[in-house]
């Protein structure tokens, strides 16, 4: 199972669009300062979730997402069921 997730950072206002097979240990790398483009934004916050079969799938559809990032679809994202069940 994979997961393509946006964090939102309460520090900065800002977003991080990535996947993961392992969104608990994900989310804390994001948050230890492992991650070299978000450790300036810590503390992150889940804001999305959603779960695919397959690597290649979430990777499309983390492209996808990242391609409206600040968009009009990328708001409507985030307003909408933050987690979606198997």
């Amino acid at each position: 199972m994979y997961w393509v997730y946006i964090l939102k950072s309460i520090k900065a206002n800002r977003y991080y669009i990535g996947h993961t097979n392992n969104l608990v240990k994900r989310l804390n790398e994001h948050n230890s300062g492992k991650t070299k483009s978000t450790k300036g934004y810590i503390p992150w916050v889940i804001a999305r979730t959603e779960k695919f079969a397959t690597k290649s799938e979430a990777f499309r559809r983390e492209q996808e997402i990242k391609n409206f990032k600040s968009g009009i679809k990328f708001k409507q994202l985030l307003i909408t069921e933050s987690w979606q069940s198997g």
